[in-house]
């Protein structure tokens, strides 16, 4: 077992106790290999699976349990969810690692409360990165993992939207209205985007205010950025 680390201030920093899971021995010595190179960093154990690692998290002093998502016997988003459900959690973060980053991974681990989620084509420096942020109690997310993220959000508010039965009321015509209110254009500015009088344009915002039932326009841009209507395509004159 490793010493502390020194921090700058010549106080003892604590080491970062890692389990490292995969049901491939090269991926685990791999792991290994790049986390111990750290000085802050110590993999106290190793599990081929989602069972053994639970059973080591009992008997072993843990912070982040990083954990493959497809392997032989009790996977890695099962050994998280088990996890979460356990004394465990209060002291272990999970860090999912796979080669995989399907959308149905992508949620189901942020459902679980995992602490983050990273591709096996990261770095080492990512990697690293990753493990350290997760265990001072950070999110991570890899850049690729991100966006996924970002993308799904948008098309479910995007979703939300059409469902939306005020939105649904509106003409393509009158979306494009509430789209230029959401990005604060006046009536002058509105018609030349959209190449109408500014007459129509009042028209317009007259019956978008009517059918979102809103105030006046501030209140009808807020609404449309809550219904992501700034995330649609602007429909032709």
């Amino acid at each position: 077992m490793r010493s502390a680390r020194t921090g700058p201030n010549g106080s003892a920093d604590p080491m970062i106790r890692v389990l490292v899971v995969d049901d491939h021995g090269l991926a685990r010595g791999g792991l290994r290999m790049i986390l111990e190179a750290e000085a802050d960093i110590e993999v106290v154990g190793a599990a081929a699976d989602g069972a053994e690692a639970l059973e080591l998290l009992r008997r072993l002093e843990v912070d982040v349990a990083l954990m493959d998502i497809q392997m032989n016997g009790v996977g890695g988003l099962e050994a998280a969810r088990r996890i979460a459900a356990s004394p465990v959690a209060q002291r272990v973060r999970v860090l999912i690692v796979t080669a995989f980053d399907f959308d149905e991974h992508i949620d189901e681990a942020l459902a679980i409360g995992v602490g983050g989620f990273i591709v096996k084509t990261a770095s080492p420096d990512e990697l690293v990165a990753a493990v350290r942020a997760v265990a001072a109690g950070e999110a991570y997310l890899d850049p690729s993992v991100a966006r996924r993220v970002i993308q799904a959000f948008a098309r479910r508010r995007l979703r939300l939207a059409r469902e939306d039965p005020e939105l649904d009321s509106l003409t393509d015509r009158e979306r494009d209205v509430l789209r230029c209110l959401a990005r604060g254009l006046s009536n002058h500015e509105i018609a030349g985007e959209l190449h109408v009088s500014e007459t129509t344009v009042r028209t317009h915002v007259g019956h978008v205010l009517t059918k979102l039932n809103v105030r006046d326009r501030v209140q009808a841009a807020v609404r449309a950025h809550k219904m992501g209507v700034l995330d649609e395509a602007v429909s032709r004159p």
